[in-house]
């Protein structure tokens, strides 16, 4: 398959103004922790400088159409190699061990959104069409699992657009909050943290970056491993909502309704796995007295490092997307319902966690 080099030429811009913006946050963190604060870290992660100051960037400047395609591509592909890559950190046990704690949680949110916004649309009038959007968004994978089930129910494009506007809005804000309110709810155990973390905010990248905060902050990488199966365990859900969903909203009537298992999977989660088998087979391979242990413990470190860049590009290219403006323009009855169900599903996510640590 020849490369499309004018393809690569649309997408370099936008790429390499994340990077930029990337390592510019990066220098930012430095200097608030060495010349300000005096510390080895700042008290502001360099996940969350970036993801600020794209929003800032991005409203202050109108990004050029050429600057979005690359903008777009990081989000959508690099992002997903970001994630790939977290799998280099994680052993079968720990997948394991966090999915079997994880599911039944993850159940409880999705059943405890659906229901709320049920009723929520009886009080708060908005279309039944949205309200399915908002529901598969909060307890899902936010704007992908809207994308995906908007065909299968008819949803309009507006309805789409505030949809995702709602749950950018709301997942954002959770990615910046959570992983300071959970340090202090959770007093620093890291598996409830993470299962907090990987239920209660919207998107994968938010989860994500929620993970890298909370890791770049408090030292805590199982904290980023757990919230990571977490989210990846609710996008394999999909597969099984979208059409649950479909049915549900024409009530048995799919003739004329066409959806593919195949084209809703989240492939990036078999990525992740096979990163995790990778890392295993490695190392059983590369033990301490074998030749190439140095170089695969290298190879792991700079695939960690990897993941924090390519994730760290993805939030700059999400805050430099984000247009307040049209948030704003677009009324507050689906935000009421969008904001009662995040509050919700966080809700219902410390409950389950410390009912269950009662038990283990």
């Amino acid at each position: 398959m020849p490369i499309n080099f004018e393809y690569l030429k649309s997408i370099a811009p936008g790429i390499i103004l994340a990077l930029v913006f990337c390592l510019f946050s990066q220098g930012i963190n430095n200097v608030l922790a060495i010349e300000i604060f005096g510390t080895p870290k700042s008290p502001i992660s360099t996940v969350l400088i970036a993801i600020l100051l794209g929003i800032l960037m991005g409203n202050a400047f109108t990004p050029r159409p050429g600057m979005m395609i690359g903008l777009d591509f990081t989000q959508q592909y690099i992002l997903k190699l970001g994630i790939i890559f977290l799998g280099i950190r994680l052993s079968f046990e720990e997948l394991i061990k966090f999915g079997s704690i994880a599911i039944p949680l993850i159940i409880c949110c999705i059943l405890g959104v659906l229901i709320l916004v049920k009723l929520l649309i009886k009080k708060v009038p908005i279309s039944s069409k949205m309200s399915y959007l908002i529901a598969i968004g909060t307890s899902v994978c936010g704007a992908t699992a809207i994308v995906a089930t908007a065909p299968v129910i008819n949803a309009k494009k507006s309805e789409v657009a505030y949809a995702i506007a709602n749950i950018t809005l709301f997942g954002v804000i959770a990615m910046i909050v959570y992983p300071y309110f959970a340090e202090w709810y959770f007093d620093n155990d890291a598996l409830r943290i993470g299962l907090f973390l990987g239920t209660s905010i919207h998107e994968t990248s938010q989860v994500a970056a929620a993970g890298l905060i909370y890791d770049q902050q408090f030292n805590s990488p199982e904290t980023l491993n757990v919230a990571t199966v977490t989210k990846l365990i609710r996008n394999t859900f999909l597969v099984i909502l979208i059409p649950l969903f479909a049915f549900l909203y024409n009530r048995g009537e799919l003739k004329g309704q066409k959806y593919s298992i195949l084209s809703i999977f989240p492939y990036f989660v078999i990525g992740f796995i096979g990163m995790i088998i990778v890392r295993n087979v490695g190392d059983q391979f590369f033990t301490p007295d074998n030749n190439g242990y140095d170089l695969w413990i290298n190879l792991i470190g700079h695939l960690k490092t990897l993941a924090t860049v390519f994730l760290t590009m993805a939030m700059a290219a999400v805050g430099i997307s984000i247009n307040l403006g049209e948030l704003k323009s677009m009324g507050y009855k689906p935000f009421v319902v969008g904001l009662i169900a995040a509050v919700t599903v966080g809700f219902i996510s410390l409950i389950y966690i410390e009912t269950l640590t009662k038990f283990i």
